[in-house]
């Protein structure tokens, strides 16, 4: 199927790309949601927002149209069960799917779902309302194994949000997914940290990836503290340089 993919930056929605190509799935399109103004991030229980300031940076790493709409909504909505809600960023992600749906053809929707059966239903919802095919390839799988998976695979991703009993901005920011694997297996055991991060714990920016023409390179960052909590700090990273650089082999 003619497919647009939902990216964030993070190594989900990038993993979920390379899955939906295995499977015979063409991407078409790139579709991303960014903080309606001058924030970094968005307090989202659907949406990463955390490093939209390279999202752009994809459309030229994949040589395909990007479409990205702002988040004027909130999380309004939170039952189990979601229903077309006003105001609710559920209605920006309808919006933007419906951009893209107007602009060129799709028959369905790349999702980075794990584990989250909030982000699965509404998701869901969206592309019923549009007669668009949710594919989730991540849904349900084991997280240690994704994670090893997703590293053997060639998905270069960087740590730029910690927000989770163990993780420290200073010491856990930018690390590779190599890097943070044995970190998150030994806080799963002592704490019960999600390894992927599905609890919140971290969030990734995905520098490349086997579907990628070009690398991005990040030239200047800088690490800001959005809770100074004692036992679980909240930090990021804000990128204010970035370029992109060839490669030489392209895998798929």
């Amino acid at each position: 199927m003619k497919t647009v993919a939902l990216i964030s930056g993070g190594k989900d929605s990038c993993y979920n790309m390379l899955e939906c190509v295995r499977h015979g799935h063409q991407i078409v399109a790139l579709a991303n949601l960014y903080p309606d103004g001058s924030q970094d991030e968005l307090d989202s229980y659907m949406f990463q927002t955390v490093g939209h300031q390279a999202i752009h940076l994809y459309a030229d790493a994949m040589n395909l149209p990007l479409y990205r709409h702002p988040l004027k909504g909130s999380s309004i909505a939170t039952d189990r069960y979601y229903s077309p809600t006003a105001k609710d960023e559920v209605e920006d992600l309808y919006e933007l799917l419906k951009e893209v749906q107007n602009d060129i053809e799709i028959e369905a929707v790349s999702v980075g779902a794990i584990l989250s059966n909030y982000q699965r239903v509404r998701v869901e919802n969206v592309c019923s309302r549009l007669g668009l095919v949710s594919l989730a390839y991540l849904w349900q799988r084991d997280q240690q194994d994704l994670l090893m998976e997703m590293i053997d695979d060639g998905i270069d991703a960087r740590i730029i949000k910690v927000a989770a009993l163990g993780l420290e901005p200073q010491k856990h920011l930018g690390k590779s997914l190599q890097e943070i694997a044995p970190v998150m297996r030994r806080f799963n055991q002592k704490y019960g940290l999600n390894i992927c991060g599905e609890g919140g714990e971290y969030e990734t920016f995905t520098l490349d990836c086997p579907l990628f023409t070009q690398k991005i390179i990040i030239d200047r960052q800088e690490i800001l503290i959005h809770s100074d909590d004692a036992f679980a700090p909240v930090g990021y990273l804000r990128f204010q340089e970035m370029h992109l650089q060839a490669k030489d082999v392209r895998l798929f």
